[in-house]
């Protein structure tokens, strides 16, 4: 569905995607570990750097805590040769064709006992990477009970999630 409704391509031909499924911290040499799947309108594998959508999905245990700074790596080295989630927008970025589409999937996370919620963050260090925010897509973990919603969250989210999210990002390249 994602393919069709945030990429399709003349000819109602759905976009090339490459899925990640991120579920620890960037640590540096995770992007190797990272657990990917590629999907082509022909339905053959995606050849590297052709994917014009790509859709991390973000555990929220990989998410960076509300205290931590998205801010320059100990040693100072900017963009792609950063390790965390600046240095994962800027590869991202250089993966993705113009105009090519990130989205995050994600939810909040619990920290000390309170829900908190990084996608500001996120998205900041998003778009000094080279993206623009297109869209966030609220998506709610409930099901129709008579004339009320009953929540439905994972069973794996933290007590009180009651929705994911969806951030639509666009790559920006400049001539």
């Amino acid at each position: 569905m994602i393919r069709t409704e945030f990429g399709e391509r003349p000819g109602g031909r759905p976009a090339s995607l490459l899925k990640v499924s991120i579920q620890q911290d960037l640590l540096p040499g995770s992007d190797a570990c990272m657990p990917c799947t590629s999907y082509a309108d022909t339905g053959d594998e995606t050849a590297p750097g052709s994917a014009t959508v790509l859709l991390a999905e973000l555990h929220p245990d990989a998410l960076p805590e509300s205290s931590d700074a998205l801010g320059v790596s100990e040693r100072g080295m900017p963009a792609a040769m950063e390790n965390g989630w600046p240095g994962f927008f800027h590869r991202a970025h250089r993966l993705l064709p113009a105009d090519g589409l990130l989205l995050l999937a994600t939810r909040q996370r619990r920290d000390a006992g309170v829900l908190t919620d990084p996608l500001g963050s996120l998205v900041a260090a998003a778009r000094t990477a080279g993206f623009r925010y297109l869209q966030h897509i609220v998506i709610l973990y409930a099901r129709a009970a008579d004339d009320a919603l009953a929540p439905t969250p994972p069973g794996d989210a933290a007590p009180g999630v009651i929705h994911g999210d969806l951030l639509v990002l666009s790559a920006i390249h400049h001539a």
